[in-house]
């Protein structure tokens, strides 16, 4: 089959979907990969690493031409207008986005979200949400460390004792666990809070405290056990003792970083402008649910500003930010992905008995699949 890798050219977006090493794979099983030129290069993969893993540059109009277009983010105006009816897409085409999706099938397309992938064990190898999240859980800490005008670990010297940070972890999902992690080990003091009683020992694991909020009714414990990996919305009653419990820890933090979103919904508010204002000078804020609003209503998506004394970042993609990694992940989801609509025995197919073809097809014949 003719496989088309573009250049990415939303703003801010740095990485690719097929690296030389998932390009050399997909030679082997006979298929003809095409590498818009430059399309690697953001992520340190540059053409001449394409062409010695057996793929051929090209320009856009080869790369969109193709039976299959591999691509990060979904496409523009203009480069839909690159494509012919009845290609096939797969990337993160953002499931939600209804509008997007219509243009999709307007276009003709076959195409499929990666997002949309089911929380399965045998899904896990394609689950392009935890690959990126764990990538953007690592760069929240990083950039925080960069943004705090203080050190992450406690140091002894001769001059004095210089204390450890507190680093206050707002949601515990993949990349929440990063964080910890990351954060960990650069010799922060850590403490996380989630919604799901059972990320408890996960984050203890991890050498961090869980700030523990208890549940006095049913609804209330059902509500924190999630649906699908994923958390549902939290009663009133417990997120008003969840919000004391936080604003008590968020005061004293050093660093926090909110990790919280629900797919398809607004980020939830977990930090409030009282809290900021609660805030010690020259604290930092990592707002990870910024593309969504943000879990801080002081967040400004796509910036980075100081507001009552307190660093809030706002990135808005942050796994573009270590490019080479990221697609490399990305990339192995993707060719993992379709070994399932690209079987050794045949072209390309549509298997609607698999249930995560199934769940990631978006758009076939001119019409949205996603309910």
């Amino acid at each position: 089959m003719l496989i088309g890798v573009p250049l990415e050219t939303a703003a801010g977006e740095t990485r690719v979907a097929v690296t030389p090493e998932t390009a050399k794979k997909l030679q082997a099983q006979g298929h003809r990969v095409l590498v818009q030129a430059g399309a690697g290069v953001a992520a340190s993969a540059t053409d001449e690493a394409y062409q010695a893993a057996g793929a051929e540059t090209t320009d856009a109009a080869g790369a969109f031409g193709a039976e299959l277009v591999l691509k990060v983010r979904s496409p523009s105006a203009d480069e839909l207008g690159l494509m012919k009816p009845g290609t096939a897409l797969v990337g993160m085409l953002n499931p939600f986005d209804r509008e997007g999706l219509g243009r999709l099938a307007a276009a003709g397309l076959t195409s499929f979200a990666l997002e949309a992938a089911p929380r399965t064990t045998r899904a896990q190898s394609m689950d392009v949400l935890s690959s990126q999240a764990n990538i953007a859980g690592y760069k929240a800490v990083m950039i925080a460390a960069d943004k705090y005008q203080r050190l992450f670990p406690m140091l002894m010297t001769a001059a004095g004792t210089i204390k450890a940070a507190r680093v206050v972890i707002l949601g515990v999902g993949v990349a929440g666990l990063q964080a910890i992690a990351t954060a960990k080990r650069l010799g922060a003091v850590i403490e996380a809070s989630d919604v799901r009683p059972s990320v408890k020992e996960q984050v203890e694991s991890l050498g961090a405290k869980f700030i523990d909020v208890p549940y006095e009714t049913a609804e209330e414990k059902e509500a924190a056990e999630g649906v699908g990996g994923y958390a549902r919305p939290m009663p009133p009653s417990w997120l008003e003792r969840q919000k004391v419990e936080v604003a008590k820890r968020v005061a004293q933090a050093d660093v926090v970083i909110t990790t919280a979103l629900i797919p398809g919904r607004p980020a939830p508010v977990l930090v409030t402008e009282e809290m900021v204002r609660s805030m010690k000078p020259g604290s930092v804020v990592v707002d990870l649910a910024a593309p969504a609003g943000g879990n801080c209503p002081l967040t400004e998506a796509g910036r980075t500003v100081v507001k009552h004394g307190v660093t809030l970042v706002g990135e808005t993609n942050l796994p573009a930010l270590v490019a080479a990694d990221a697609s490399s992940l990305y990339a192995r989801n993707v060719l993992d992905f379709l070994k399932l609509v690209l079987p050794k025995d045949g072209g390309f197919q549509v298997p609607m008995d698999d249930d995560i073809v199934a769940a990631c097809l978006m758009t076939q014949a001119g019409e949205i699949k996603r309910a």
